[in-house]
């Protein structure tokens, strides 16, 4: 199914870190199409995407929102347009190819493995034989955070903010992205949040539901946008997330 998948990439002033090169590659026969959300750019961006698109106008789209919404509305805006356009799998992935492309296959295998799994997550795991470098900060900070959403969730989900989602398309992914989101910083938690709860599952049943997948390859790449301060602010929205939707155990 990887030629019916659309990968939502949202770019905010991303003109210099864009790999055109690599986007082009992943899109060629049997690839996935993917559609690029200009969240109000101020630098060149907009350039960049166009020339992308006119380079395989077929399998590349840029949708352009005139002022920044922040990730998470990018995000949302694309994937309901992505679902629009007739995909039966869509998901998002960080512009930076932080995670590379080639980890798209094996999402899209355990989703055609298995038709009760509803979202693959990508997960930075340190393990033997894997190359997931972070560094060490960002690490400690990163598992603190996990563990907070893991509470938040009422699941033993290991990394809810890599950016790298896989969906499969239907009513329950369609009700997930119906209204705009609440957080802004931990929109990733408030999607799982928000499909167990609407749906009416319980913390339990995310297991059958949701799969997250140990990356072979991660590495952090420069120019990112998250500032210390914005811990302060994601660990207060799961709190508002904790409070909202409430889980059932």
């Amino acid at each position: 199914m990887l030629k019916e998948c659309i990968l939502v990439v949202p770019c905010h002033n991303e003109a210099e870190r864009l790999d055109a090169d690599a986007y082009l590659q992943a899109a060629g026969d049997g690839g996935p199409r993917f559609l690029f959300v200009d969240d109000g750019s101020t630098d060149a961006t907009a350039e960049v995407l166009v020339a992308l698109q006119r380079r395989n106008p077929g399998r590349i789209e840029v949708l352009r929102l005139e002022k920044n919404q922040g990730k998470a509305e990018a995000v949302r805006r694309g994937m309901l347009l992505a679902i629009e356009r007739g995909a039966r799998l869509v998901g998002f992935w960080d512009a930076d190819l932080a995670t590379p492309l080639e980890a798209l296959g094996p999402m899209v295998d355990i989703l055609d493995a298995d038709e009760r799994v509803d979202i693959v997550l990508g997960s930075r795991v340190r393990l033997l034989g894997r190359a997931v470098e972070r560094r060490w900060q960002r690490h400690v900070a990163g598992r603190l955070f996990a563990t907070l959403a893991s509470w938040t969730l009422s699941v033993p989900v290991y990394d809810t903010q890599c950016g790298a989602k896989l969906f499969r398309v239907n009513e329950r992914t369609e009700a997930t992205l119906a209204e705009p989101f609440h957080s802004r910083w931990v929109f990733d938690v408030e999607i799982l949040a928000r499909y167990a709860r609407e749906l009416g599952f319980s913390a339990a049943d995310l297991g059958g539901r949701i799969v997250e997948l140990p990356l072979e390859r991660w590495h952090d790449v420069d120019g990112s946008k998250v500032r210390p301060q914005d811990f302060v602010t994601a660990a207060t929205d799961l709190g508002w997330i904790a409070w909202a939707y409430r889980l059932r155990k």
